[in-house]
């Protein structure tokens, strides 16, 4: 049967000069209007989303004549025309021919199926990925998707979004979509209908949306995309959870996708996956991400094991120290010499669970949540300073009544690490450091753009909605400030410590460990910043070396 044009024109007027193009679409099989279009232009950024009555206006002012318009939504043909055709007509109404649907029989022998989830699972509130119409009209229409990868046929089963914060006085019209993959990118919806669901607060639990696809009887292999986009401005916000040190990728419209090599979105899907298929040597499933960036990788088993951990919360050793603006809470184990355990930005005490069992029997632990995280609460209205942070520690050492502390600091504990060792030297035996600057330049330029770009949308946010947020990310932006003559300064003992693939620039920590008098270097191979968790077993060894050392 010979194959007829997607598209049939009805004009109701036309201007050749017109700019701002409107139209209704159409489902010509059943003659009703088709909610949320997109309508926009080819590999750029320009585009709209119809309304839920089928309505649309564009602007192609400024346009190169032979771009193309591209008119799509999932379940129909794709239409293209270039942008001179497309503007010599308006008001117009566009019938969209349903796509025929083809239904691929799939023998499955019922007990061989099995249940995985794939993705992010993080519910982390101080990595975000937001939604903010009031404040970024121009990235809204954005989509943004991650990556999976599955050697065996699987059928998606629900889709789940881990959502930090909804705020809307009416529900958020969102899209989901599953694109192959091409060179590594997205490519083709493989939908054969739109999935469109309408968001309210009550659908969230336990912090997660949760979307059962099983009726639209999606199966995938090898390597897809799962993504989502948001069809109409809301009076609100949104704040997804997101993966620091993951790759998403995010496109404008109809733009190129590009990557994100720094957080990617909390997407992950439950999954039924076929037993029955190919036998490929390796593992059946993998959600994959992108080394691009040399310092990614993917953590979410050791945070997961943190939660269900009983450090950080448990209550039978833990503490608090009232001082003049904070709780600061702290938890103690074992016996011995005094070592302070401090973690890392927007972190707390569980994230040391791999270290508190093993250094606990040598020496007595005092982990620390640094005030405004983890438990310790913070009333201040000030901003947050890792010579602050150093000062709530000495106050602490004090309530306990000890003379001299050693202190192991990772990523913003080193920081305050450093800061301790030069105002309370005489406070201080040995200083461990992990992934710690002397300075914001030391850290990897793009992450220092992605802070810089999640300081632009918190701005943009209610400021007592985002108070916390901010001071925990401007510490980053702006500290520590140490000079090479500060880092002369400290006497103590200082073990230095990075991995390879660090956020923190190689010749950053050279530089630290070269202007510290007495430290020593120790850079471990096929490690990011995430030491504690990646390399437990020898980081135990070396501190406990380090710290045993006459």
């Amino acid at each position: 049967m010979k194959k007829h044009n997607a598209f049939f024109f009805l004009f109701a007027a036309f201007s050749l000069n017109a700019q701002v193009i409107s139209g209704t679409i159409i489902s010509k099989n059943e003659n009703q209007p088709i909610p949320y279009v997109k309508v926009g232009v080819k590999k750029n950024n320009i585009g709209v989303i119809s309304d839920e009555k089928g309505k649309f206006s564009i602007d192609l002012s400024n346009l190169e004549p032979q771009q193309k318009v591209k008119i799509e939504v999932p379940g129909y043909d794709p239409y293209e025309e270039t942008v001179q055709n497309f503007k010599s007509h308006d008001q117009r109404k566009i019938f969209l021919n349903e796509k025929t649907k083809t239904i691929k029989e799939i023998a499955i022998k019922p007990k061989k199926l099995v249940d995985k989830n794939w993705g992010i699972k993080t519910k982390t509130k101080s990595v975000l990925y937001f939604v903010n119409p009031a404040g970024d009209n121009t990235n809204f229409l954005g989509e943004t998707a991650l990556e999976f990868r599955t050697k065996k046929r699987s059928k998606i089963k629900n889709i789940n979004l881990n959502i930090a914060r909804f705020t809307s006085t009416e529900p958020v019209i969102m899209r989901y979509s599953i694109y192959s993959e091409k060179n590594g990118f997205p490519d083709k919806n493989i939908l054969d209908e739109e999935i469109t669901v309408q968001l309210t607060e009550d659908m969230i639990k336990d912090g997660t949306y949760a979307l059962d696809v099983n009726d639209h009887n999606i199966w995938v292999k090898g390597k897809f995309f799962v993504g989502i986009q948001f069809l109409k401005a809301f009076n609100g916000s949104i704040k997804i959870s997101a993966a620091l040190f993951k790759t998403g990728f995010m496109r404008k419209f109809y733009g190129e996708w590009e990557k994100m090599t720094l957080a990617a979105p909390a997407i992950n899907i439950d999954v039924k996956m076929d037993k029955n298929g190919d036998d490929s040597k390796g593992e059946d499933d993998v959600y994959s991400d992108d080394d691009s960036a040399n310092w990614l990788r993917d953590n979410t088993k050791n945070i997961q094991e943190a939660d269900q951990s009983t450090y950080g919360k448990n209550e039978s050793v833990g503490n608090y120290l009232k001082l003049k603006d904070t709780n600061l809470y702290y938890e103690i184990y074992g016996e011995g010499e005094p070592l302070v355990l401090l973690h890392g930005n927007s972190g707390s005490i569980k994230d040391y669970y791999q270290q508190i069992p093993v250094l606990s029997k040598q020496y007595k632990v005092i982990a620390v949540d640094t005030r405004g995280q983890g438990r310790s609460i913070d009333t201040s209205k000030k901003d947050f300073t890792y010579r602050l942070f150093a000062e709530d520690v000495k106050a602490l050492a004090d309530d306990l009544k000890f003379d001299k502390i050693n202190i192991v600091g990772w990523s913003d504990g080193g920081n305050t690490g450093l800061e301790f060792a030069l105002k309370y030297p005489e406070n201080l035996n040995k200083l461990v450091t992990i992934g710690a600057n002397a300075f914001p330049e030391g850290v990897e330029d793009k992450l220092i753009e992605r802070f810089t770009n999640h300081m632009k949308q918190l701005n943009q946010m209610a400021p007592a909605e985002t108070f916390s947020e901010r001071r925990l990310l401007k510490i980053m932006l702006t500290e520590p400030n140490m000079n090479k003559k500060d880092l002369n300064k400290i006497k103590n003992p200082v073990l230095v410590i990075a991995g390879d693939r660090d956020v923190i620039k190689p010749d950053h920590t050279e530089f630290i460990s070269k202007q510290v008098p007495n430290a020593e270097l120790k850079i471990y191979k096929d490690t990011t910043h995430m030491v504690p968790y990646e390399r437990p077993d020898e980081l135990n060894t070396d501190i406990l070396g380090f710290l045993g050392k006459k």
